[in-house]
């Protein structure tokens, strides 16, 4: 999960407080670091703008199939599904479904992604998202376009430096050199 990062306004904040110098510079860090999530996000936002379900496995039916539900349950889930915006998937849905990203079929994948990656990028997303990006790439992958694919390497070209992400490090950098080349 990647941290959350002050903005300019929490540095101003925090000289008006009267925080020392070496802690307001360690911030200010952490400011080019925020940024560098904002434009990451907007990647995102404009690589996956569009991207609709179709007829792909949605984020709750994808948790029937995790639980071997019958078709008549699958079918229930399935119309719970949000279908034609993935930014009105919340956090908390990503969170209480995050084994979906194993069930998900191509279409599936490239519609619910773009809302686990921000997630992610905002802290919300307690999982991490470095072992489906990394151990997993595979048919589910098959219809994002190269800007959605680019967007994805930057994404994990960010997360290799983050705190929490460093025990996955070494398979960031093989997927990055091996499977999400540009």
């Amino acid at each position: 999960m990647v941290k959350k990062y002050p903005s300019r306004e929490d540095i101003a904040e925090m000289r008006v407080r009267g925080y020392d110098s070496t802690t307001i510079q360690e911030a200010l860090e952490g400011v080019k670091r925020g940024d560098e999530v904002n434009r990451l996000k907007a990647q995102i936002n404009d690589a996956f703008a569009g991207v609709k379900l179709g007829s792909g496995i949605g984020l709750y039916e994808a948790q029937a199939l995790d639980g071997y539900a019958d078709c008549a349950t699958q079918a229930l889930q399935r119309e719970r599904d949000e279908r034609e915006d993935w930014r009105a998937i919340s956090a908390e849905q990503l969170n209480e479904c995050n084994s979906s990203l194993s069930f998900f079929d191509a279409e599936g994948m490239r519609f619910h992604l773009p809302a686990y990656l921000i997630a992610d990028l905002d802290g919300a997303y307690k999982f991490g998202m470095d072992f489906c990006l990394t151990h997993c790439p595979d048919h589910r992958f098959a219809l994002l376009n190269p800007r959605q694919a680019e967007a994805i390497s930057q994404f994990l070209r960010f997360i290799e430096n983050e705190p929490d992400y460093s025990m996955s490090r070494d398979h960031i950098r093989h997927a990055i050199d091996q499977y999400w080349v540009a």
